[in-house]
């Protein structure tokens, strides 16, 4: 691209960025297909329009919301159409969209489509439901065949790292390494290999770990309770793990039950409500069997609507028994969390760090904490910021 073209094109982006107003001032004039782009946004974003009249086309089936969704999913590559969408939700009080099926089938699915499907689903129509769940459906299987893999791969390492022994089963047996310790052993008259040392993963018919995710349902963690459940759902189909999922506000859900389904989960969750921690916490330490083999991952902005001080108390009682708890501030792709900064840190200063954590970043998280390695040195070197006491 030469320089007049990088310029010629600066100035078309300008001038669709400031919407062509008396006062804008780049004087670029429009192609065909610019104009659409240009109406697109300003449906959206025009501020001269007054709430009434950005209402006034979105009667029952509009025909103007389809055309303006098919526009913006032809002009604009996926990840703007879902920001595009979530402003529209939020700016134009557009939640007849997820109202009418042919709208809603029409929207680009991500996380927080569903959030808002889960969050609404008591208010949709019948004609709307069965469209509704098969959105969730798409987005959870495109982000469990993205998450899946990785997420077993890490855990077996970490689980296989830390729990080898020598006097494996059959079928118990790490032939990998075996065959690999017992090389020195090859027998050339026989062309095979002694296997004079055997390593093997031990335990493998009982649970290695026992996986606990509390998981904060109130209306600011939607994104994280959509990947709490997928990963949730992930783990609970891994044999060397136990995993619950409980999810709460004032209220308690276990929905361990239901992982072999993370739709199922999704829409067993109630997003909104109020926050008691501390009750949450009391559930969850029920559950707890072995604290040295327990790992306890609290996921919640820490804003305790119940008794703060019995929470930061029950906590500490947690940690002490052995079990490895961690704090998510969130777990999402949504950027830096709000959360109380008084609880990370005395969750910090407990041994307990708190930061919000990525979807990647969750699988070798989870490894880390298997194998027991230090979180403040895996999340420097990730670059991730944790709560300090």
């Amino acid at each position: 691209m030469t320089m007049s073209q990088e310029q010629n094109e600066r100035t078309r982006r300008w001038r669709l960025l400031l919407g062509g107003e008396e006062s804008e001032g780049t004087g670029y004039e429009l192609d065909s297909a610019d104009m659409e782009i240009d109406a697109a946004l300003s449906w959206l974003y025009n501020r001269s329009q007054n709430n009434s009249e950005k209402s006034a086309g979105l009667g029952k089936s509009s025909p103007h919301v389809a055309r303006w969704l098919g526009d913006i999913r032809k002009y604009f590559p996926s990840s703007v159409v879902q920001v595009m969408q979530k402003d529209a939700l939020e700016k134009l009080n557009l939640k007849q969209m997820l109202m009418e099926p042919e709208l809603l089938s029409t929207l680009e699915a991500d996380v927080h489509l569903v959030a808002n499907l889960v969050a609404l689903r008591a208010a949709l129509p019948n004609k709307t439901k069965d469209t509704a769940r098969m959105v969730v459906r798409k987005v959870v299987d495109d982000l469990m065949r993205k998450l899946a893999n990785p997420t077993r791969q890490a855990i077996l390492g970490a689980l296989s790292r830390s729990h080898r022994n020598q006097r494996p089963r059959h079928n118990e047996i790490d032939w990998n390494r075996t065959i690999r310790a017992n090389l020195k052993n090859y027998q050339h008259e026989y062309k095979t290999i002694i296997p004079v040392t055997k390593y093997g993963f031990g335990r493998k018919r009982s649970s290695l770990k026992d996986i606990i995710l509390c998981v904060d349902q109130s209306g600011s963690m939607a994104t994280s309770v959509v990947y709490s459940s997928i990963f949730a759902a992930v783990l609970a189909s891994m044999p060397a793990l136990s995993t619950r999922l409980v999810v709460f506000d004032t209220a308690i859900v276990d929905l361990s039950e239901k992982l072999v389904d993370p739709v199922e989960v999704i829409f067993g969750t109630q997003l909104g409500g109020g926050t008691d921690i501390n009750r949450a916490l009391s559930y969850c330490q029920g559950l707890v069997r072995n604290p040295n083999d327990t790992i306890l991952i609290l996921i919640s902005d820490l804003y305790e609507g119940g008794n703060n001080a019995d929470m930061l108390k029950r906590a500490a009682n947690i940690i002490n028994s052995g079990v490895q708890f961690v704090s998510l501030l969130a777990l999402s792709d949504d950027g830096a969390p709000i959360s109380d900064t008084k609880n990370a840190a005395a969750l910090a200063g407990m041994g307990s760090p708190a930061f919000a954590c990525t979807p990647d970043l969750f699988p070798d998280l989870m490894a880390a904490v298997i194998a027991k390695r230090d979180i403040n040195q895996w999340a420097a070197t990730n670059k991730i910021v944790t709560s300090r006491a």
